[in-house]
């Protein structure tokens, strides 16, 4: 079972996770995997690059504001705790106050700092964790992800495991820990190299730690628990009569994880896709709900279309002129520039006259992708026709399922649905899955776009 920040640092969140965990330790095993407390993670990331900056007068401000925090945590669950475990906490405290002067005096902040900086989100909420469900009346014991045996390679920022060590650790120590009755509290996020520097797994980790821990271990689920009732068929906010996705596969899943936080990271699905462990994903605030089940036994759905989602706050580069075509290596080209620099490419869609090509990224890319392809041209011998032009103001629209798969007139549906709506398409995106189109249109028509395709593929799919 995971719990994330948001769930565990709302009212009453640290004792609502005690009691779903003791409910089901009762007749199971369970491993809880628990991420930093809120905003925590981003506190510690930003307090990381402002430290360069800091006197230590700023970094014990910081470590104090941090550990009212988490002294608030333990008071609103009740948890009085023994003068050994207070020692702990505080030397985390001490701990993270003498890295961040490190940094301050180096006035340098390698990958591996930050790694180590913000393990202490984590670090710190586990052991809260653990003291509620002994409070609980539980066997308890926190420990980090590499303490489990999640063994990484050194890869700081996007550590990935070593798979053969990792394997063998967890399932010795994890079987060790429930042979003794004992509920391993363990933090998201964070694991080990084989060096003993702590790592972090990257975008999506706590979620990743948790199908890593069910995989290697052998579980029978995993239970993601978050503060919303499943995967949702659109973005409620967006549009009102959303739905709960019951049933999703691996695939499915994965095409959605782009579309929002409360989907997950198609790198923590890899795990359990491969080893076939379901996933759950519950509401902490409604616990009963059954959520959305991610799994391989899902029977034969007459759902074509599972979710519609937006992307915003993204822009659409295009690169175009008659020097493109029939030039090997220009698509190459241009990719490894964007790579080199640093920028992720979220959508791709090119002519086959090979005259122009179209990408979407993250707002914030634009400068440095321009800058990438602008060199990248030149370095063609193309930079006298071709050119790059820039529209900043699109939304990404994607209509995701299993069901696309084979189904005469889905995009007919889809781009009649948008055409009534008043609503012009940019660009469009399909892989050979078939389990998403992808558009891109005005920023001020996504929503009106998804309305319409949720009315048209959804709610009147019947």
């Amino acid at each position: 079972m995971k719990f994330g920040g948001s769930l565990l640092a709302s009212k009453g969140g640290i004792s609502r996770a005690a009691r779903i965990i003791a409910s089901r330790a009762k007749d199971d095993q369970v491993v809880a995997v628990v991420s930093a407390l809120g905003d925590v993670t981003d506190h510690l990331l930003a307090a990381a690059h402002d430290s360069k900056r800091w006197k230590e007068d700023r970094i014990k401000h910081f470590v104090h504001g941090l550990r009212d925090v988490h002294s608030r945590a333990l008071r609103e669950a009740g948890i009085h705790r023994t003068a050994k475990d207070s020692a702990k906490a505080e030397a985390l405290f001490e701990e993270l106050g003498a890295t961040l002067l490190g940094v301050s005096i180096l006035g340098e902040l390698t990958r591996r700092s930050i790694d180590l900086i913000l393990s202490f989100g984590e670090r710190l909420s586990a052991p809260i964790v653990a003291d509620a469900l002994r409070a609980d009346g539980l066997d308890a014991k926190a420990l980090t992800g590499g303490e489990a045996g999640i063994i990484t390679d050194d890869s700081y920022g996007e550590a990935l495991p070593i798979e053969k060590s990792a394997r063998r650790a967890v399932k010795r120590r994890l079987d060790r820990l429930a042979s003794e009755g004992v509920v391993p509290v363990v933090t998201g996020f964070v694991a080990e190299a084989q060096n003993g520097d702590l790592t972090t797994l990257g975008r999506g980790g706590s979620d990743f730690t948790a199908t890593l821990l069910g995989t290697y271990w052998g579980a029978d689920e995993v239970w993601i628990w978050t503060d919303v009732d499943g995967i949702m068929t659109a973005d409620p906010r967006v549009v009102p009569g959303a739905g709960v996705v019951r049933e999703l596969s691996y695939a499915e899943a994965e095409e959605m994880a782009v579309f929002g936080a409360k989907n997950m990271h198609p790198l923590a699905l890899g795990p359990v896709r491969l080893s076939k462990v379901p996933v759950r994903i519950k509401n902490g605030f409604n616990p009963d709900s059954p959520g959305t089940l991610i799994w391989s036994g899902q029977k034969k759905s007459s759902e074509v279309v599972k979710s519609i989602a937006l992307v915003r706050d993204v822009g659409m580069l295009t690169v175009s002129g008659e020097t493109l075509a029939g030039r090997p290596g220009t698509a190459a080209n241009i990719f490894r520039s964007l790579a080199d620099s640093g920028v992720n490419v979220l959508m791709i869609s090119q002519s086959v006259s090979e005259s122009n090509i179209s990408i979407v990224l993250r707002k914030g890319m634009f400068e440095k992708a321009e800058r990438a392809l602008q060199k990248g041209l030149a370095q063609l011998g193309g930079g006298r026709s071709a050119k790059v032009d820039l529209e900043p103001d699109v939304a990404v629209v994607a209509a995701v399922g299993a069901g696309m798969k084979g189904t005469p007139g889905v995009a007919a549906r889809i781009f009649s649905a948008v055409s009534k709506a008043g609503v012009n398409v940019r660009m469009i995106a399909q892989g050979s899955s078939e389990l998403n189109i992808s558009f891109v249109v005005g920023s001020e028509d996504g929503v009106k776009a998804v309305r319409a395709l949720h009315t048209a593929l959804i709610a009147n799919a019947g």
